[in-house]
């Protein structure tokens, strides 16, 4: 581009002091072709710029850390002109995002279409955009590019590590494996049906009952007897630590032409914790249990019970964008929003911590004859302070089960394990069964 244009100034200056000085026709015509040449060249830019389009489209919104992600690309040349090349620059944030790419021709009334693939390795909300595109004239005197802001957002969850056991929740509601109790909310257990009622929701309709005896009958439903389950992030700032890491590009054939790399978690506690509360999450509810959510890093947030798969994506899409810049201790957390748990519902809580907090929460939620649980993250792995240890025994004293995570731990066997420090004496106090591994 800048030969070009060297070029073309030299032209135009040896074609004005040809005229000024000689006044030849020679210099004159150079004058002129020079300045043909300048006028003729930025007008086929500009008609070429306006007539290029570049369309994005993604099969998929949303994703989880680790997966390979496709986005198909679109240029297209409206204008009648033939355009000597064109360059696509994808300007979104995700780290490694590919898509950038560059075409020598691409003749009037042409599109080309190519593949992007995108290995993911932050979680996070990310534009997909904008895209500048770049062009010129075919003797490269000058270029012009414009920007195409982003129509839409890809949402990167977190790893979610496949869970083939873990600690069955102790604890039922009263009542045992069955609640005679009607519930107004749509349970997995049906207890008969009634005459619809002015106010009764469409969906609980039961309509072969209701063709039967030719008037509306809705279903009924009793309580779920499973005790909910709870998933405490510990979010403060000062309880999390991280190891120096640096994540490897992939080369872009390694991702067209083979299988998907295998994705290797940061040293960080956060991102363990993230991904365990995700795991835990997907896990739970797959068994058809209720799952909620308490955590307090950048905003406190409380999602509340249920059974849906939706419930999993609302976690997910949370856990998506938190951060460990929480000021809340994980003992505070428990005590500002587990008086509204009901009794006999288990509690999960996740954390990296050493401080004694910890153990706070625990008594807390035992006095409120809830079931706690501790995922620990040893934090001396990472690069943190001593003090795990210590917690594990303490919370052996008070039979709590706990489940230790270290750094570069293999999370799927991990959590699969069902914690040793449950004994046989424990598992009968709660009359709950294990699963079998």
């Amino acid at each position: 581009m800048r030969s070009g244009r060297i070029i073309l100034a030299l032209i135009l200056v040896i074609g004005s002091l040809g005229v000024l000085t000689t006044g030849t026709i020679m210099y004159s015509r150079f004058l002129y072709l020079g300045v043909l040449l300048a006028v003729g060249s930025w007008l086929w830019m500009r008609w070429a710029v306006r007539g290029l389009r570049v369309t994005r489209n993604a099969r998929v919104q949303r994703a989880n850390v680790g997966d390979v992600f496709e986005e198909k690309f679109e240029v297209t040349n409206n204008s009648r002109v033939m355009v000597p090349w064109v360059e696509i620059i994808n300007q979104s944030l995700i780290p490694f995002a590919a898509g950038s790419r560059l075409f020598t021709y691409l003749n009037g009334r042409q599109k080309q279409t190519y593949l992007a693939r995108t290995w993911l390795t932050n979680r996070g909300g990310f534009l997909l955009g904008p895209t500048r595109i770049s062009t010129g004239d075919p003797f490269g005197f000058f270029s012009t590019s414009k920007e195409i802001e982003s129509t839409q957002t890809l949402v990167v969850f977190p790893v979610i590590f496949e869970i083939n056991s873990f600690l069955f929740p102790p604890g039922l509601l009263p009542g045992g494996q069955v609640i005679r109790r009607k519930s107004s909310d749509i349970t997995p257990h049906a207890a008969g049906v009634r005459e619809y009622v002015h106010g009764d929701a469409m969906k609980r309709i039961h309509w072969p009952t209701s063709a039967r005896r030719n008037q509306l009958m809705v279903k009924e439903f009793e309580q779920d007897p499973q005790a909910e389950i709870w998933l405490y992030l510990d979010s403060q700032k000062d309880v999390h630590t991280a190891k120096p890491h640096q994540v490897e590009e992939i080369p872009v054939e390694v991702l067209m032409f083979k299988k998907k790399p295998k994705f290797k978690m940061p040293p960080s506690t956060l991102e363990y914790s993230i991904s365990i509360t995700a795991s835990l999450a997907h896990y739970f509810v797959g068994q058809r249990r209720a799952v909620g959510y308490v955590s307090a890093g950048q905003t406190f947030t409380v999602l509340s019970a249920e059974h849906s798969e939706r419930q999993e994506t609302k976690i997910l899409e949370t856990l998506a964008f938190v951060e460990a810049n929480g000021g809340i201790s994980i003992a505070a957390l428990v005590a500002v929003q587990s008086s509204q748990l009901p009794q006999g519902s288990s509690v999960i809580l996740v954390s990296p911590t050493v401080r004694p907090d910890l153990i706070h929460a625990v008594e807390d939620l035992q006095r409120r004859f809830l079931r706690p649980m501790v995922v620990l993250l040893d934090a001396e792995t990472f690069g943190g302070a001593r003090g795990t240890d210590k917690l594990i025994s303490s919370l052996r004293e008070r039979r709590v089960p706990v489940v230790v995570i270290k750094c570069d731990s293999d999370l799927t066997q991990a959590l699969s394990v069902v914690p040793t420090t449950i004994n046989t004496q424990d598992m009968r106090q709660w009359k709950t069964p294990v699963l079998s591994h």
